[in-house]
């Protein structure tokens, strides 16, 4: 592969080869190398002579696939190192044909025939190679040069009073010249297809990368927007709060010192918020915490930054990290804790908070659970719970089973398990 590599970067600054083409050209020889061994059985199960321009064959393929194997002759042939393949390619064979008729001056019509047959067989690897690059003219040109070029040496080979043989030639020429011009034909419709398809595949790719580039635009047009109304509903209502109470406090500092240390609590109470919330703002700007973290210490910061937002005690349970998980499993995992212990937060007036992820035999089971006000499962999705079906909805794209127990007073369990692929 990295000498095909460097052919093609050296090759095609001169000329424009097709992909895939010299591969193809290499196992067409090693088809025409087994059809020549075929005939060489044949001749010996026959007990014919064996003759000498056999083995030239045979070291004119094994020569033509060193040719086409070795890639610097890419860079210094350039445009000439395909049409001479393919020259080489059609050449020898017609040689060896002529040697053929030359040496055995007493193989009969049948002898010849097959022959000629043969030769039709070992000309179809330079045919499709020309139909193939080069398209209707090179198939043309390559029908009527083989043609002509196998005329003349049959002539010039041929013994006095081999009328009829010269005659099966001929005709043999007429049906091969129309035969490679249909094959020629039928190549040349699957390769203008094939390129067709690349170039649609080609045009695809570059509406892709633009859809790309809007879809990231907007993307990051929607996250600002989302930022700014979520910085205007909290640290924008804060900061106005703030003001409030602190131009109230300045009126009544010196009249009523009670209501004064009143507001004073509740503007420092308004303070903590908007800074909390400031710090929520700047942590979604960072990278997600998959990336950064990994999924076992990505659910411990979840949980420690819950705790700390909750005020309330937290006992975690995870190992140090979690490797070899696809990225939609531990995405699914990560958001799953976060929409538990976010309910448990916020609804379920807990005190105490459990969370457990462990992975054994080939499981990974996460569990959150708490000691809060509980509810009835079977009301949810009635009661507008959408966060407990969007965690169902969650496990489902990968295959998870997720469990729900909970009931008025007795708190809530939340276990995921996602069974890993052996």
């Amino acid at each position: 592969m990295e000498r095909e590599r460097l052919c093609y970067h050296n090759f095609m600054r001169r000329t424009t080869l097709e992909p895939g083409l010299l591969p193809a050209f290499r196992l067409l020889l090693v088809l025409r190398l087994l059809i020549q061994l075929l005939a060489i059985a044949i001749a010996l199960g026959l007990a014919q002579d064996f003759r000498p321009y056999r083995i030239l064959a045979l070291v004119e393929t094994l020569l033509l696939a060193g040719y086409l194997s070795w890639p610097l002759l890419c860079r210094w042939l350039g445009r000439a190192y395909l049409p001479i393949a393919i020259i080489v390619a059609s050449a020898g064979p017609l040689l060896e044909n002529a040697l053929f008729v030359w040496l055995d001056a007493r193989a009969g019509v049948a002898a010849s025939t097959i022959s000629q047959w043969e030769l039709v067989l070992v000309l179809l690897a330079p045919l499709i190679v020309t139909s193939w690059q080069y398209g209707f003219r090179g198939v043309s040109v390559f029908a009527l040069g083989t043609g002509l070029l196998h005329l003349g040496l049959y002539l010039a080979v041929a013994q006095p009073g081999r009328g009829a043989a010269l005659s099966l030639a001929f005709n043999v020429l007429l049906l091969r010249a129309a035969m490679f011009m249909l094959i020629g034909h039928l190549v040349i419709r699957l390769v203008n297809a094939q390129r067709a398809q690349r170039e649609a595949l080609a045009h695809a790719n570059a509406r892709l990368v633009h859809y790309s580039a809007a879809i990231e635009q907007l993307t990051l047009s929607h996250e600002r927007n989302r930022l700014a109304r979520e910085l205007h509903d909290t640290l924008a209502h804060s900061l106005s709060e703030i003001a409030v109470q602190l131009e109230a406090l300045n009126t009544i500092w010196r009249k009523d010192s009670v209501r004064a240390q009143q507001i004073l609590d509740q503007t420092l109470a308004a303070t903590r918020g908007g800074l909390q919330e400031a710090r929520r703002a700047i942590q979604a700007l960072r990278a997600a915490p998959l990336e950064d973290l990994g999924l076992a210490l990505a659910v411990r910061e979840l949980a420690a930054s819950a705790t700390a937002r909750a005020m309330l005690t937290m006992d975690v349970r995870a190992p140090e990290e979690i490797n070899g998980l696809p990225p939609e499993v531990e995405q699914c995992v990560y958001r799953v804790a976060q929409e538990a212990v976010a309910n448990a937060v916020e609804h379920s007036q807990a005190k105490h908070l459990r969370l457990e992820l462990e992975r054994t035999g080939g499981c990974l089971m996460l569990t959150v659970s708490d000691d809060g006000c509980g509810f009835d499962p079977a009301d949810a999705p009635a009661n507008g719970h959408f966060g407990l079906r969007g965690m169902r909805e969650r496990a489902e794209l990968i295959g998870a089973a997720l469990c729900i127990q909970s009931a008025p007073g007795q708190g809530t369990t939340i276990r995921l398990s996602v069974q890993e692929a052996a």
